[in-house]
């Protein structure tokens, strides 16, 4: 059971890796839409591309989206309105008629002339609610179809004109009038009926609504069917007309058949595997090549959470509405990755993360070529991106390279560019907009997962900061040391293409340590005293081999990335502090070597290789004398053969020719600063 154990804390990190992966994949498998995928590609107006195709099996011909629409637009227009009756309401008004009528009318009038009026009052109630008359005027169309309702039970179908609107009642008064030559009672009559009639239809909205939708709910979707073994399209036919809408049927009918019958599971299993192989590549082209990535746990958290991140957002946006695809700023993901580690991983996980993407996103060549395209020319034009010009440029040529490949991929699809929609060009603003920002992004994941970019150590470069300030008041020169180091280490980085700005910043705080003691140390005394004269040589050499120590303390207490930190605890890697190691011989005859050896470790990049060359380099030229270029040249020769003998670079990825062509900067550097001058007259 112990050795069980042991074996799993030895293994832990690859069993994070093997755990981290397999949910990273069952993740991006659920979020991918539950369907098949249709193994033919076709476009309507091009020919068919594949062999003739039959029909796998019996199928209906699904309306297009067209048909449906105006199926149920005509629908709509031509629904019935419902409208409940107050059956009691003209029977009132027809009692209040008689009571007003004579009220209204005087007794001059004769009895023939009386009867004709009241006949016509009786034939304009009737009129008005031959249908009814309605409480409010309504937007409705006159020949919109109309049922009059009472307690649900139908009494009446008609037309909308049919029904009386309260506005209409003059027109209706003045027509009988004026029929029966009797104008001259217009005003009676209509101050008559102004106040006697009443509306006794209501329109019952929730009930036509509801009759609406069981009509709308009667749609069928398809007409027509397609037996089994039927030719469907042959090779170089265009796909137009039905033909189209055969193939959409056939498509989503395969789809829904693959999904919902047993073959479930395995095609569920088809698209793990397919995930699966993707972040596999992924995760051996770490081990292959980026041996420091892959060993780091945290880092490669961070890549699979920025691929699954972006599926995630494409998977919305689909959801939403698949024509917003290209404001997903998927280009973000390799300027990140290019930030943090390099180039040419970038592009690999972006190339993963859009071939995954290729399985969800709608016309999937035409999305991976753009996306593949736009993110090579990230990779291309983005550099520096601590400087915010060059970001805004770079994201201008990359939304550029968007609008002309989308247009190149519209001409070919269509023949034409009058359909084209400059809206379209508007979502690929959008997704340059979104991707400037990728600095906040970038200051965030420094915080949640710990990295370092070059825009923090850039800031980390200034010598303004408080820690470098503050060694230059305690310690000047080492202060002035660092900055003479972090000049030849930049440019060695520069020559061999290392990491110039990781390397000149781990060397302008190499040496924080000796802000602890900074007397102890030769290039900060200002007098001729020394303290070391006081000490032995073992208690000299444990001062200076403590600055190591120091110098990663206070780099911790001041929150410097530990990017930063390698540096201070390689850049004497595992050497000796040979003057007291010689000092103590001479006293000794026994010497442990142990109390002369910095811990280490060696330096395990190129990086922390380039800066213990130029720290031993600067610091050592100090005791040339009389420089001159075969001095300088066998100066750095030495210094560093000596290193390589002690094995110091054995850890680091840096080649003989790399190192030789350090030594080159380091000695055209030297000669400079040592260049003789002329003697100048008194």
């Amino acid at each position: 059971m112990k050795d069980f154990i042991n074996k799993l804390y030895r293994n832990h990190s690859l069993i994070y890796k093997a755990l981290l992966f397999v949910s990273t994949t069952f993740v991006i498998v659920y979020l991918f839409p539950k369907s098949g995928k249709f193994k033919y590609n076709f476009e309507k107006g091009k020919p068919w591309q594949s062999e003739n195709l039959y029909a796998p099996f019996d199928f209906a011909i699904k309306k297009s989206e067209d048909e449906i629409s105006a199926e149920k637009k005509s629908i709509t227009e031509n629904a019935t309105l419902y409208f409940d009756i107050d059956e009691t309401i003209k029977s009132s008004v027809e009692e209040l008629f008689n009571k007003d009528f004579e009220k209204t009318f005087s007794d001059s009038i004769t009895k023939r002339r009386l009867n004709q009026l009241y006949n016509i009052g009786q034939a304009i109630i009737d009129d008005a609610y031959d249908y009814g008359v309605l409480d409010e005027n309504y937007n409705f169309s006159n020949d919109r179809t109309i049922a009059i309702v009472a307690g649900r039970v139908k009494k009446k179908d008609g037309l909308y004109a049919d029904l009386t609107r309260q506005d209409q009642l003059t027109g209706i008064i003045n027509s009988y009038l004026t029929k029966e030559n009797l104008q001259d009672f217009k005003n009676g009559f209509t101050s008559l009926f102004f106040d006697l009639i009443q509306p006794n239809l209501s329109y019952d909205k929730a009930f036509t609504e509801k009759a609406l939708q069981e009509s709308l709910d009667k749609i069928i979707f398809t007409r027509g069917s397609i037996e089994r073994g039927t030719l469907i399209v042959a090779k170089g036919e265009v796909v137009q007309g039905d033909k189209f809408q055969i193939l959409k049927s056939l498509e989503s009918e395969y789809q829904s058949q693959v999904w919902n019958q047993s073959s479930f599971y395995w095609v569920l299993f088809a698209y793990t595997l397919l995930v699966s192989l993707a972040l596999l590549m992924l995760l051996l082209f770490l081990r292959k090549y980026r041996p420091s990535v892959f060993d780091h746990n945290t880092k490669v958290t961070f890549i699979f959470f920025n691929i699954f991140l972006m599926v995630f957002l494409t998977t919305l946006v689909i959801n939403y509405n698949s024509k917003y695809i290209y404001v997903v700023p998927i280009c973000i993901m390799p300027l990140i990755f290019k930030a943090f580690f390099d180039a040419r991983l970038g592009l690999f996980a972006h190339v993963i993360t859009v071939l995954l993407l290729g399985f969800i996103v709608p016309n999937s060549y035409e999305y991976m070529f753009l996306q593949i395209i736009a993110g090579i020319v990230t990779i291309l034009t983005v550099s520096e991106l601590y400087k915010r010009a060059n970001l805004f440029i770079s994201v201008g040529q990359i939304t550029l390279i968007y609008i002309v490949a989308y247009f190149a991929f519209f001409v070919i699809h269509e023949g034409t560019i009058e359909t084209l929609e400059l809206t379209v060009f508007g979502l690929f603003i959008l997704n340059g907009l979104a991707t400037l920002f990728v600095q906040p992004l970038i200051y965030a994941y420094e915080k949640l997962f710990g990295l370092v970019s070059d825009v923090s150590l850039l800031e980390l470069s200034d010598t303004n900061s408080k820690l470098l300030k503050e060694l230059s008041n305690v310690a000047p020169g080492t202060f002035h040391h660092s900055l003479n180091v972090a000049n030849l280490a930049e440019a060695s980085a520069n020559e061999i293409g290392a990491n110039a700005m990781l390397v000149r910043v781990g060397a302008l705080y190499h040496d924080i340590g000796k802000m602890k003691n900074p007397t102890y140390f030769i290039e900060n005394q200002s007098t001729a005293i020394n303290p070391h004269d006081e000490l032995s040589a073992k208690e000299s050499a444990s001062i200076i081999i403590n600055h190591v120590i120091d110098g990663i303390e206070i780099a911790r207490k001041n929150n410097l990335p530990d990017r930063v930190i390698d540096f201070i605890r390689t850049h004497h890697g595992t050497s000796l502090v040979y003057y007291f190691y010689v000092q103590h011989k001479k006293d000794f005859d026994e010497t442990d070597t142990a109390d002369f050896k910095y811990p280490g470790p060696k330096p395990f990049s190129k990086e922390t290789a380039i800066l213990m060359m130029s720290d031993s380099i600067e610091a050592a030229s100090k005791s040339i004398k009389e420089p001159t270029t075969i001095k300088i040249d066998d100066f750095v020769e030495n210094i560093i053969d000596k290193q390589i003998e002690e094995g110091q670079f054995l850890n680091a990825n840096i080649t003989f020719k790399e190192i030789q062509s350090i030594k080159k900067v380091l000695k055209l550097k030297l000669a400079n600063i040592y260049h003789l001058r002329i003697e100048y007259p008194e």
